[in-house]
């Protein structure tokens, strides 16, 4: 039995991971049993419960944040563990992610690239490691391109579509030449909310401002109009990371088997691989003073473009 600790279903990209685990536990004699970590309860109390049960030979973390210090003494432990995380940096447990990096740094290349130079930020909380990736491919991406950085445009959200709501009407209530041209959102739960915002003030997407968004969640595709994001693919990721728990097992009980307990490090085989994610371009525009040279310029993209990577981390397991 393999156990995933995952936060409330409701998150938009849980369904996404879930699915790639269980396409890769098929194929496997493992079965899963899902804990649920809902924001009212002990976070810790649970990991104790699922640790004291010792039903489980591994366990897959979705997501656990301030869990993950706990997660990582276990680990060191000897006890199989991998994390999908986007909250804290990976250091001393198995990993899975994206390149926040160089997918935000894609997602402002693009706008600088139709000819923004007014381009917003709408980051997430910066006590999460992902949000601080992502502001930085933005400000690396606007130097790289000679652009200084205007704090003016810099608005920090919660990752929620209420917080997009308020970063995005904190910009629209100013004087209009104080607006950007462009607007590249932390994810796209706040992305919803800006557009919210928009339809609200009349405000025409993309043709009078471009927003990218990050994610690609499900509901993306059907909002209207359609949203430019990057994509994570949350299905590969959960399907690395059991791949990668089930890995670590069956060494375990190898290990086991050979009555050898002294520490080894992880089969350094196993190549740390790289998956290419997507950046949907589908409804980003030249800013409005470019239009009338559009045929000169880079138009409204239906292109699919290399932007995001998927990361395995490997420490040495015990």
């Amino acid at each position: 039995m393999i156990g995933v600790l995952a936060p409330q279903l409701t998150w938009p990209a849980v369904p996404e991971i879930i699915h790639g685990v269980a396409e890769y536990i098929e194929s496997t004699t493992y079965e899963i049993v899902l804990y649920s970590m809902g924001a009212e309860r002990n976070h810790s109390d649970v990991l104790d419960r699922i640790m004291g049960m010792k039903m489980v030979a591994g366990l897959l973390a979705i997501f656990p944040g301030e869990l993950s210090h706990l997660l990582t003494n276990r680990f060191k432990q000897g006890f199989p563990l991998v994390s999908i995380d986007d909250q804290v940096e990976p250091a001393t447990l198995p990993w899975v992610g994206v390149n926040n990096i160089a997918s935000a740094y894609e997602a402002t290349q693009h706008l600088i690239d139709l000819g923004h130079r007014r381009i917003a930020h709408i980051s997430g909380p910066q006590s999460y490691y992902c949000a601080r990736e992502r502001y930085q491919g933005y400000c690396q991406a606007l130097q790289d391109a000679g652009m200084a950085i205007d704090s003016s445009l810099l608005i920090q959200g919660t990752f929620e579509p209420a917080s997009g709501r308020e970063c995005a009407t904190q910009l629209f209530s100013r004087d209009r030449h104080e607006w950007p041209t462009a607007i590249f959102v932390a994810n796209d739960q706040m992305a919803y909310g800006v557009l919210e915002v928009a339809e609200q003030w009349d405000i025409r997407i993309p043709e009078e401002i471009s927003i990218v968004g990050f994610d690609d969640n499900s509901l993306s595709a059907h909002i209207k109009p359609s949203l430019t994001t990057i994509r994570q693919p949350f299905s590969e990721m959960g399907y690395k990371a059991i791949e990668a728990l089930i890995t670590m097992i069956d060494q375990k009980h190898r290990r086991n088997k050979r009555r050898n307990h002294d520490r080894y490090p992880m089969d350094q085989s196993i190549p740390l691989k790289i998956f290419n994610g997507t950046m949907l371009c589908v409804s980003s525009c030249p800013p409005t003073w470019s239009l009338a040279h559009r045929a000169l310029s880079l138009t409204c993209s239906q292109l699919m473009r290399s932007a995001s990577y998927l990361y395995l981390f490997w420490p040495e397991y015990p």
